[in-house]
C-alpha cells in the first residue's frame, strides 16, 4: 500500500442512484423495492409509530400528566441569593441579575421568593413577589417594585368587574 492509494475510490459527492432505468443499471424493473407489498407501491404511507401490526409502544405505555405549551415560564430567585450578590443600596433589575450570574436562562416572568434572609437595603424590580419576600425586603428598608406585564387574573375578578359595569 502506498500513500497515494489511501483515498482511491473515495468520492466527495457520490452521484445519486438512478432507479428504474433498465436492467443494465442494476436497479431496473422493481427499482430496489422488491416484489409486491406495501413498500413496493407508489405513495406508501403509514404512521411513524407503526410496528408491524403489533400494538405500538406509544400506545402501550401509560400517559401521565400534561404539558401546557401556553404557560408562562416563571424564573424564581430567592432573596437570600440577592442578599449575597448585591451591596446595600443597589438596584436589582433583570439586567443586573444577568450580570450577577443569577439568571442564565430565558423566561417570561421573574418572581422573587422569600427563602433566605435580607440584611441589605435593596430596590428590587420583578414581575412577581411572594408575600414573605415582600415582607423581608420592606423590613430591611428596601423596596419591591412590580414590573409592568400581563396582570394575573384573580378568581372572581372578571365577574365583579362586569357586575359593577351593569349598575
Amino acid at each position: 500500500m502506498n500513500l497515494n492509494d489511501i483515498h482511491r475510490g473515495v468520492q466527495k459527492n457520490r452521484p445519486r442512484k438512478r432507479l428504474g432505468r433498465g436492467i443494465g443499471s442494476g436497479q431496473g424493473k422493481t427499482a430496489g423495492r422488491g416484489h409486491k407489498g406495501q413498500w413496493s407501491h407508489n405513495g406508501v404511507s403509514f404512521l411513524s409509530i407503526f410496528q408491524g401490526g403489533t400494538m405500538p409502544l406509544v400506545r402501550r405505555v401509560p400517559k401521565r400528566g400534561f404539558n401546557n405549551r401556553f404557560a408562562k415560564t416563571v424564573l424564581i430567585v430567592n432573596v437570600g441569593d440577592l442578599n449575597a450578590a448585591f451591596k446595600s443600596g443597589d438596584k436589582v433589575t433583570p439586567e443586573s441579575l444577568v450580570a450577577a450570574n443569577l439568571v442564565n436562562s430565558t423566561y417570561d416572568e421573574l418572581k422573587i421568593l422569600g427563602n433566605g434572609e435580607v440584611t441589605k437595603k435593596l430596590k428590587i424590580s420583578a414581575h412577581r413577589f411572594s408575600q414573605a419576600a415582600t415582607d423581608k425586603i420592606t423590613a430591611a428598608g428596601g423596596e419591591a417594585i412590580v414590573l409592568p406585564g400581563k396582570a394575573p387574573v384573580i378568581k372572581g375578578q372578571k365577574k365583579a368587574a362586569k357586575a359593577g359595569s351593569k349598575s
